[in-house]
């Protein structure tokens, strides 16, 4: 049988996904880890993800404040729905595409996401940084924190590749504040953006 209303085919795709997962999940982390599989269908993200002790509560509460959150790509922004944002009186972020990160990107040789990260820094809200695509957003962003300039509420570390990608979610694995990262070389932007949606989920609907 053909489902085509939209609420059936999500509610159906995730009987599915709790059928065929195979990994004991804590409770607390399983609708972000269905979530991911939902939006990739892929399995091994029941594996690969990796949460900080109490990432979920921690990050639920700072979206009950209002936090704002922060993209290292347009694509991730566009993915985080907006209504549960707006409901919550967070803010989204992304300052990949201004004029002034892209100069001084060009000017001091480094990439537009490091250089965001540092603009990020100064925002004067509670932050959760949503990292989809750029391992130097990573790697910057752990180099903030060392040095005291932010203190995120939540980093969610899923950059997708092969160069620095491993290495910059280690690095972010050694932080002091919550974290969720995906092991491996496996992200995405789509993956760090139904991250998000699955935790709002949790308090808008």
């Amino acid at each position: 049988m053909i489902i085509e209303d939209p609420n059936d085919i999500e509610r159906r795709s995730m009987e599915i996904i709790e059928s065929e997962l195979k990994t004991c999940i804590p409770e607390e982390n399983k609708a972000v880890v269905k979530r991911v599989i939902h939006c990739t269908a892929d399995f091994d993200y029941a594996e690969n993800l990796v949460f900080s002790g109490g990432a979920v509560a921690k990050a639920l509460e700072a979206l009950r404040r209002g936090c704002d959150i922060v993209t290292d790509t347009q694509m991730a922004r566009s993915g985080i729905n907006k209504t549960a944002a707006a409901k919550l009186g967070c803010e989204i972020h992304c300052f990949m595409s201004d004029p002034d990160i892209a100069e001084n990107a060009k000017k001091l040789g480094c990439t537009r996401a490091a250089l965001s990260m540092e603009k990020a820094s100064r925002l004067k809200k509670p932050l959760i940084f949503v990292i989809g695509n750029a391992p130097t957003a990573l790697l910057k962003l752990k180099e903030l924190i060392d040095a005291g300039a932010v203190r995120p509420e939540l980093v969610i570390g899923v950059p997708v590749g092969f160069v620095n990608v491993i290495e910059s979610k280690e690095a972010i694995m050694q932080i002091e504040y919550p974290y969720i990262v995906a092991k491996g070389r496996k992200g995405g932007s789509n993956v760090a953006a139904a991250i998000v949606n699955a935790l709002m989920y949790q308090l808008t609907r």
